[in-house]
């Protein structure tokens, strides 16, 4: 087949969550599979054009607003198959994309201008095929950024020869982000009035560019099973679960992957030693490494307890480290282990950790981000804390699991799709589960992890061998992308 993958983020060129993972990883297995894949989003300030081949001439591209025109760079995918290369292509506007920040800054968290921007987008995916003279058997939108792309597909491009047969899949990648501006900015679709109402812009007066999108792809996935279920409840729906129950007939669960190449404990460059579940050694060592980096005593046979993680509502932070209530005091004070964290957010949260790292002695944390302390963490602890608010995937605890560290997660999300909950009476399972988002549930779970690894260490170790054999490449979840392409594609052929 021919893919072209419509993204706002791929890793390494641009990336502020799980979806440039995401976009970049699927893309790459699929080539590997024999599928000729592109992937294409916008050349932002931070992606040096240097290091990219410029193609011949401009691209014009129709708007509401009239004709912009723009230049469109491309470069190689790292690590595509050598006989079947990905190839990544860059919209260049400069007044739209060459700024700081993807969708905003701290200053300006979600420009003003977002909707413009990636209608032009959007616009520009189409005007691109017809520039190399490419045409794609599947257009593959990912999230609200690029939900415009099945929309302009259905509600237009679709009754040329060249996008007659051309499919479109949109990935919600996190519900809660939808992309909602004021409907003033409609005009710049070129869209009639009709199609506003039709595909279901609407929202309170507003327009929701993801919304428009779930009405108009073909098909709708999102990144775990569970996380489609949730989708279509009024809790987790985000005020879109009706519009996901009226498509569920065409729209699935598929769970992320996770790189192998990136997180696997036998050949990672940042751990001390490489290990598997036929020697563990190197995970010793890895403890020991991460004790010193933190500044905790070194001693092996205290329980660690890892976080890595944004430090924002939606991952539970409020619970662990809310001041006068949160969790992680308690924990601390109470249990017999050492606490090491690595994230950045909010700024109440950030205050509030630094605080707890100074007054408690068996707690350490590192503000920011660094590659090398995230896998450390990783192989070094003995559990992971991922307390979710809720979470569409996620890909930490699969991190862990592969890296024989036990994740101390909620009952959410892909969470339920990749961690089983320990059976005190059998001694199976990957990992401690709890239902509730409280404060004293996290201290409740966090201590029955402790206890069963001082007093269950048979059950600890076992598990963790159970974890590390979990197959989560994405070979198993481009097979499923596979077959929906094929599906979508029957309709139309």
């Amino acid at each position: 087949m021919k893919i072209l993958m419509a993204s706002s983020e791929a890793v390494p060129f641009a990336k502020t969550g799980g979806l440039a993972d995401a976009v970049s990883a699927l893309s790459l297995t699929l080539a590997k599979q024999g599928h000729e894949v592109k992937i294409i989003l916008p050349r932002y300030y931070s992606i040096n054009r240097d290091k990219l081949s410029p193609l011949e001439g401009e691209l014009g591209v129709r708007t509401g607003g009239g004709e912009e025109w723009c230049a469109v760079y491309t470069t190689d995918l790292p690590g595509s198959p050598k006989k079947n290369q990905v190839q990544v292509y860059f919209i260049d506007h400069e007044l739209f994309f060459g700024r700081d920040g993807i969708y905003g800054t701290p200053w300006e968290p979600d420009f003003l201008d977002n909707s413009r921007r990636f209608t032009f987008f959007s616009r520009a995916v189409f005007q691109f095929c017809r520039k190399i003279g490419w045409y794609p058997d599947v257009l593959h939108a990912h999230d609200w950024p690029a939900a415009l792309v099945p929309v302009f597909l259905k509600h237009g491009e679709r009754g040329s020869v060249e996008f007659a047969k051309t499919v479109s899949v949109l990935t919600i990648h996190n519900l809660g982000y939808q992309g909602i501006y004021s409907k003033d900015n409609f005009y710049y679709t070129g869209l009639g009035w009709d199609v506003f109402y039709n595909a279901g812009f609407d929202d309170w007066n507003m327009m929701n560019l993801l919304k428009a999108g779930l009405n108009s792809a073909d098909k709708i996935n999102t990144v775990s099973p569970h996380y489609a279920q949730e989708t279509q409840t009024p809790v987790h729906g985000f005020r879109l679960d009706w519009v996901l129950r009226y498509r569920s007939a065409d729209y699935i669960g598929i769970l992320n992957g996770i790189d192998t190449s990136v997180w696997n404990p036998q050949k990672d460059p940042y751990i001390p030693e490489p290990y598997s579940v036929k020697e563990m050694r190197g995970k010793a060592k890895a403890k020991a490494a991460l004790q010193e980096e933190f500044g905790l005593p070194v001693d092996p046979e205290v329980p660690i307890i890892g976080m890595v993680t944004r430090l924002t509502e939606q991952k539970g932070v409020g619970e662990v480290f809310g001041p006068a209530y949160g969790s992680a005091w308690s924990i601390c004070k109470d249990m017999d282990l050492q606490m090491v964290l690595l994230g950045s957010g909010e700024s109440w949260c950030e205050n509030e950790i630094k605080s707890l790292a100074y007054r408690l002695p068996n707690f350490k944390a590192h503000i920011g981000y660094s590659e090398k302390e995230s896998h450390l963490i990783e192989a070094g602890s003995d559990f992971f804390l991922m307390p979710s608010r809720y979470e569409p995937c996620g890909l930490n605890q699969m991190y862990s699991l592969a890296y024989g560290t036990l994740p101390i997660v909620r009952n959410t999300g892909g969470l339920v799709d990749t961690v089983q909950n320990y059976n005190q009476e059998t001694g199976a399972g990957t990992g401690f589960m709890f239902d509730d988002l409280t404060p004293s549930a996290v201290y409740n779970t966090v201590g029955w992890a402790v206890w069963a690894y001082y007093n269950r260490r048979d059950d600890i170790e076992a598990m963790r061998i159970t974890g590390m054999k979990q197959n989560f490449s994405w070979e198993k979840s481009a097979k499923k992308y596979i077959d929906m392409y094929e599906t979508a594609l029957a309709v139309v052929s």
